[in-house]
């Protein structure tokens, strides 16, 4: 084979590394150290890539090495979501960077580029930690040097650079604690390494197969034995179909199926059991798989044991959804007239009827929806504040995940100052909102929100998609977490105590107000359950029930 890289293989490779990428996505968000519904780096490193798939394969047949490069940078820049999505846009731009400048790669030159692109994603991330996704780019590029200097194949060149990524990536739990914890290497370096496999399966001939809407074709699956295409997943209560053969391990009499039914019915729904000649087969929807495993195993062995997040799958589509909505929003606001210009206006990243409603009335300009499985790109939010008529705009993130990606819109945004205040949750974000003093400066504006950050104390409750020990709790598939901004603060089988528990943890004798957002699965009456028991435990402070209909997250809750 050749001993260059041209234009053609360059193409071929990335879109083949991006098809790597997006087989292995679910299993890469499974990684997530906290075993939360919202683990999306797979996804958001996928459609990262994807944002700048459609424009390279719309390239023809003679373009450019500085074509390919130019594409491949600016469609993940502007295509980037989450941190993890944020850094693999850098270490695009990096490539492309020093690539994009010559006709053919050969072995020195594709080091050089790769360490280019580790020093944009270093430089990106304010503080950088060794053990994530960066530490294996890093060991990649200083294995791509090391290699480039002995007499040996390109393919052995690529293969001893992706054996090296391999054996950093097993070392990343050494290098994060919380990463040994919870039994899982990073996630992030994890889907770099699959987008590695793919590189080398383009350099070796392999094309990419992508439908017409520009994701890869997938594979046909095998028929499933219960037909869930029409179920209902916008409001979807148990969350994994669940399903298993029994063998019997004595006769399964109708006594045993109506007491398994009866048992399963109390843990999900849509439930379907067939018993024959020993055989049972077994379909639920539960948030509680483990549970119908172990009931199963009281009648005999299991076989054909299948789990699927109904929830991830929920989420998949809406994410698609959205961005079909916000490209038809973005064009919409071209031709919009913004009105007047003013002084100062608001953007601000959120998810669910109540909280969008919330910061409107805080006098926000422009909402992005989104949130926990949904992180908008950095073109979301970069539209979001140019369709702002104003000289500043001050952002709010609102997630953790997403600061990095508004940072990156502010680097892009040409025609208006835009400021980013850091909030971690929508919580912060709304604390920060009440603190804006109009007659202040911009400058001193910045400063009063972004202190106000630290004024309040936050907590989240959702549910866990794995079975894992983390900050000292045992955390089972199903289970319920009460999440604080660094720790779990309560595990139970029940909603109703979880959220009371969590909330009343971060509560003291200090503490004069307590707002509790319930979300969209939840009852107002059960929410009102839990504010009158949080209130009755912290009688001192002021506690208020507010509509958040945030999806994934039963509950929000500020402590002040």
């Amino acid at each position: 084979m050749k001993d260059f890289i041209d234009a053609a293989a360059l193409k071929r490779m990335f879109l083949a590394g991006v098809s790597s990428l997006e087989a292995k996505k679910a299993w890469i968000n499974e990684l997530n150290v906290f075993p939360v519904p919202d683990g999306d780096t797979g996804t958001n490193m996928s459609l990262t890539l994807m944002s700048a798939v459609k424009e390279i394969r719309a390239l023809g047949e003679n373009a450019s090495m500085s074509d390919i490069c130019s594409k491949m940078s600016m469609g993940t820049l502007r295509g980037a979501r989450g941190n993890s999505g944020v850094i693999t846009s850098q270490l695009c731009r990096g490539f492309a960077k020093v690539a994009g400048s010559e006709k053919k790669l050969n072995r020195s030159q594709i080091a050089e580029a790769m360490s280019h692109a580790v020093a944009q994603a270093y430089k990106a991330v304010m503080k950088p930690k060794e053990g994530t996704i960066l530490t294996v780019a890093k060991a990649a590029a200083v294995k791509a040097n090391e290699l480039s200097k002995e007499d040996i194949s390109m393919e052995e060149f690529f293969r001893g650079i992706l054996a090296f990524a391999e054996e950093t990536l097993e070392k990343t739990p050494d290098m994060l604690p919380v990463l040994k914890e919870a039994g899982v290497v990073d996630s992030g370096g994890q889907g770099l390494v699959e987008f590695f496999k793919g590189i080398i399966d383009g350099y070796l001939g392999k094309e990419a197969s992508f439908d017409e809407a520009g994701a890869p074709a997938a594979a046909p699956s095998a028929p499933r034995r219960v037909d869930s295409t029409n179920l209902e997943t916008s409001d979807i209560k148990f969350g994994y179909c669940t399903e298993f053969i029994i063998m019997a391990e004595k006769e399964f009499t109708d006594d045993d199926e109506d007491e398994l039914k009866k048992f399963l019915e109390s843990i999900g729904d849509s439930l379907v059991v067939v018993a024959m000649d020993g055989i049972v087969k077994v379909h639920v929807h539960t948030n509680h798989p483990g549970q119908a495993f172990e009931k199963g195993l009281t009648y005999g062995q299991l076989t054909s044991m299948k789990v699927d997040n109904m929830r991830e799958e929920h989420n998949e589509k809406v994410i698609l959804e959205a961005d079909r909505a916000r490209a038809e929003e973005h064009e919409a606001e071209k031709k919009h007239d913004a009105g007047p210009k003013k002084a100062v206006g608001f953007v601000a990243v959120a998810a669910g009827a109540g909280l969008v409603d919330i910061y409107k009335e805080l006098n926000v300009d422009k909402v992005v929806e989104g949130g926990q499985t949904m992180n908008p790109s950095t073109e979301d939010i970069l539209a979001a504040i140019t369709s702002v008529n104003a000289d500043t705009v001050f952002v709010f993130p609102n997630n953790s995940n997403i600061v990095m990606t508004a940072n990156q819109a502010a680097e892009l945004c040409e025609d208006r100052k835009a400021v980013i205040i850091p909030s971690k949750t929508v919580l912060q974000g709304i604390t920060a909102l009440i603190s804006y003093d109009e007659k202040a400066s911009v400058e001193e504006n910045t400063e009063i929100m972004t202190e106000a950050l630290g004024t309040v104390k936050s907590a989240e409750i959702t549910y866990a998609v794995r079975d894992t020990e983390l900050y000292g709790k045992t955390i089972r598939t199903g289970d319920y977490m009460g999440i604080g901004e660094s720790r779990i603060l309560a595990v139970g089988t029940s909603l109703e105590e979880t959220a009371i528990e969590a909330i009343c943890d971060l509560a003291d004798e200090d503490t004069a107000m307590i707002t509790i957002y319930y979300g969209a699965d939840v009852s107002e009456e059960d929410a009102q359950k839990v504010a009158d028991a949080v209130e009755e435990r912290n009688s001192d402070a002021e506690v208020e029930l507010v509509y958040g209909g945030q999806p994934v997250y039963y509950y929000f809750a500020s402590v002040e």
